[in-house]
C-alpha cells in the first residue's frame, strides 16, 4: 500500500500559497490547507486538498493542521498594518504558536518559513521588524523540529497585487516612481518560487539554514532595466517614462495614509516603513547557497514572467 505524504501549508489562499497549492497536488503530496472563514470566501473543494478552517491564533485548529503532517509549509502572514503590534501578532506570534504545535506533535514534522528578504534589515519598517521575529521564533524551535527558512525578495506573477498598479502605468507609458530611484533590487516569479519550496521536500536538506532566493539575473535589477522590459511586454516596445514623485510627497502621503488608517481601522500599505523599504538601495540577493542545498534552479527570467503575468493576451482574461 502506497502511504500519500501530506504537507500542512498556512497561506493558501494568498498569492503565493494560492500558487503553491495546485503544485503541491501536482507533486503528489496531500494537503491540508488552512484558512480563515471570511463572507462571501470558502474554499473551493480540490481533490487532494483537506481544508481546515482556523487561523495562526486558535491552537486547536493549528493542531488539526499539523497532525500527521511530513511537513509544514507555513506562508501565512501580513504586509498590511497599521501598528507594529498587528504585524508582530500574526508574523511573529503566529509562528511561534505554530513552531510550538510541530514541536509538540508524537512525530514533528520538517518546517519551512517562507519569511521575506525584508527581514534582513528589520530596523526599516514593523514588517521587517516582525517578519525577523518570526525567523527568529523559528530558530528557536526544540531541536526535534528541522526547520529552514526562505527569503525571497520581490515576488510577482499572476495574481499578485503590489507590482500590479505600478505596471497598469506603465502600460499606459507612465512610471510613478520615487525620485532618485538608483538602487538594486532582486525579483522572483512566483512559480519558480513554488518549485523551490517542493525541491526543498522532495530533498530533504538545507535544515538549520536561512537561504535567499532570486531569479539568478546576475546583478539583480534597477529600474531602467525593469521599465525597458517592461515596455517591450506591456506596450510593444514602446517608451516609458518616468514621473518621479519627490520623496517629502511621497512621506507626508504616508504618514497621511497612516494617520487615517489608525483614525479609521484599515490595515495600510504605503505607510511611513514602506517608504522606507521601497528606497532603500540595496535589496539584492543570490539564491547560491540554496542550489547547492536542495538542486533547485530558476527557470522563468523577467520578460518571460512578465509576459506570463502581465502581457496583453493575459490582462484581457482578468
Amino acid at each position: 500500500m502506497i502511504v500519500q505524504r501530506q504537507v500542512a501549508l498556512t497561506g493558501a489562499t494568498g498569492f503565493i500559497g494560492s500558487a503553491l497549492l495546485p503544485r503541491l497536488v501536482e507533486g503528489g503530496w496531500s494537503v491540508r490547507a488552512l484558512y480563515r472563514r471570511q463572507p462571501g470566501r470558502v474554499p473551493v473543494p480540490q481533490r487532494g486538498v483537506d481544508w481546515v478552517e482556523g487561523d495562526l491564533g486558535d491552537e486547536r485548529s493549528l493542531r488539526a493542521l499539523v497532525t500527521g503532517a511530513d511537513a509544514i509549509v507555513h506562508c501565512a502572514g501580513t504586509v498590511r498594518g497599521a501598528t507594529r503590534a498587528g504585524f508582530e501578532r500574526i508574523n511573529a506570534d503566529g509562528t511561534r504558536r505554530l513552531v510550538h504545535v510541530a514541536a509538540s506533535a508524537s512525530a514533528a514534522p520538517r518546517f519551512l518559513l517562507m519569511s521575506s528578504l525584508a527581514a534582513r534589515m528589520p530596523q526599516l519598517s514593523a514588517y521587517a521588524a516582525s517578519k525577523r521575529d518570526g525567523e527568529l521564533a523559528v530558530e528557536a524551535a526544540p531541536e526535534n523540529v528541522r526547520w529552514t527558512v526562505l527569503r525571497p525578495p520581490a515576488v510577482y506573477g499572476p495574481g499578485e497585487k503590489e507590482l500590479r498598479p505600478l505596471l497598469r502605468w506603465v502600460a499606459r507609458g507612465i512610471a510613478p516612481l520615487p525620485a532618485g530611484s538608483t538602487g538594486r533590487f532582486s525579483l522572483l516569479y512566483v512559480d519558480d518560487l513554488a518549485t523551490a519550496v517542493l525541491r526543498w521536500l522532495e530533498a530533504d536538506s538545507g535544515y538549520g539554514r536561512t537561504f535567499e532566493v532570486d531569479d539568478g539575473h546576475a546583478g539583480g535589477y534597477d529600474w531602467d532595466t525593469v521599465l525597458a522590459v517592461a515596455g517591450r511586454v506591456l506596450r510593444g516596445g514602446g517608451n516609458v517614462r518616468r514621473l518621479p514623485i519627490p520623496l517629502a510627497v511621497l512621506k507626508l502621503a504616508a504618514a497621511a495614509n497612516l494617520a487615517a488608517a489608525r483614525l479609521v481601522g484599515y490595515d495600510p500599505m504605503l505607510t511611513p516603513g514602506k517608504v522606507r523599504e521601497i528606497t532603500h538601495r540595496d535589496w539584492l540577493c543570490d539564491s547560491h547557497d540554496f542550489v547547492g542545498a536542495v538542486g533547485w534552479q530558476p527557470a522563468v527570467g523577467l520578460e518571460d514572467g512578465l509576459a506570463r503575468a502581465y502581457g496583453k493576451r493575459k490582462q484581457r482574461t482578468q
